[in-house]
């Protein structure tokens, strides 16, 4: 399970879903085989590619080349970058592109960037022609271990973050390393954090092997390759097994309630990035656990640690701009996906990885844990 992958053999994930099983192929530069992998799993199909307009200066020429040396048309469909094109108008926009290119049934959407796009794109798949089917080329780290891989797709509502949306699977996911080595450090950071939350929640031996290898995920070296199978394996497994959310796939969103309720308070800007959310509410979730008594105080700390160790924020008044208010807080938290008849949902530790669902959790426990923390 922790065994360097060999340098520049792609490595292929399957995520077992029956007849929608479908492939994640990581490796350095397999962004060039795109056409020849899209051509051999939907010969004559045609393309609509969404990206940003960051995403698009660094790599889509690359990715057109690819299809076009496979002979498939396409049509591209660029957007804002950042968190804010995850919106109704947004995704009105990218559907109504889609329609205007004559993208059929038949055809393939194709995500080029990191989640926003592809939670932005997928969803536009989703719904256009009551279904096409995607394809997942994630451009940031948090996409290629995360977001990219188990059919969640969507966009932002003012009431908080991935409450519109739709579970499809895409087709297949084309993870190519090299393509972080664009990445600004803030973002690869922040991608981090979820890379770190695969071993705290389900797997303390690749936690501890993250605690010495972390710097040559950075670097770029055969480690970075390696922690992205592990995760995707991780998620693909779990995906498998809970396709739709009903049990063992909202271990995943490990440090999501605290993080999305503090990305929603900071507007999804850049004040706080969506890794950086999630890093700051695992922190919570082994603190808040430890105040519950589940784990000694050393555990939340080795996991706040490491976090920090990185360059990752670990404390609420890190925020740029203030931290936001206990009150709006336990608002943002009340409108969680997870809340199941007003009762507060949240995952929490009992170790590093070992998290499990807490079901019920007391509000009034929540708001004094909040209310506590980085005053």
């Amino acid at each position: 399970m922790t065994a360097p992958l060999r340098p520049g053999e792609p490595t292929v994930v399957q995520v077992a879903l029956g007849v929608r099983a479908y492939d994640i192929v990581i490796g350095r530069n397999v962004l060039a085989s795109l056409g020849q992998r899209i051509k051999a799993l939907r010969a004559g199909a045609r393309v609509a590619l969404v990206t940003d307009n960051t995403v698009a200066r660094h790599h889509l020429a690359a990715a057109e080349s690819a299809l076009k040396s496979a002979g498939i048309e396409s049509t591209r469909i660029a957007v804002a970058e950042g968190e804010g094109s995850k919106s109704y108008a947004t995704y009105e926009k990218v559907c109504e592109a889609i329609i205007a290119a004559r993208i059929e049934r038949g055809d393939l959407v194709v995500a080029l960037g990191g989640g926003v796009i592809g939670d932005l794109a997928g969803f536009a798949a989703a719904s256009v022609r009551r279904g096409l089917d995607y394809v997942q080329v994630p451009t940031t780290l948090l996409a290629q271990v995360d977001s990219s891989v188990g059919g969640k797709t969507g966009i932002n509502s003012r009431h908080g973050k991935n409450l519109v949306g739709a579970f499809h699977q895409p087709v297949m996911v084309v993870a190519d390393t090299a393509l972080l080595d664009t990445l600004p450090k803030r973002q690869f950071r922040a991608g981090y954090a979820e890379v770190a939350k695969y071993g705290l929640l389900g797997d303390a031996a690749f936690f501890t092997w993250l605690e010495k290898n972390w710097q040559d995920i950075f670097v770029g070296g055969p480690a970075r390759e390696h922690a992205i199978a592990v995760c995707c394996r991780a998620k693909a497994g779990i995906v498998s097994r809970d396709e739709r959310e009903t049990g063992e796939r909202a271990l995943l969103n490990l440090g999501h309630t605290f993080g999305h309720a503090l990305e929603a308070a900071c507007g999804f800007s850049d004040r706080l990035l969506h890794g950086e959310a999630i890093a700051l509410g695992m922190v919570q979730a082994f603190a808040f656990s430890a105040r519950k008594g589940l784990i000694p105080a050393a555990e939340a700390d080795r996991a706040r640690s490491h976090l920090a160790s990185v360059g990752l924020p670990t404390h609420v008044k890190d925020i740029s701009g203030g931290a936001p208010g206990t009150d709006e807080l336990m608002d943002l938290i009340a409108q969680d996906k997870k809340v199941k008849r007003g009762k507060l949902t949240f995952i929490l530790v009992r170790g590093i990885g070992r998290a499990f669902i807490a079901n019920d959790v007391d509000a009034s426990e929540v708001r004094a844990f909040l209310a506590e923390r980085d005053r």
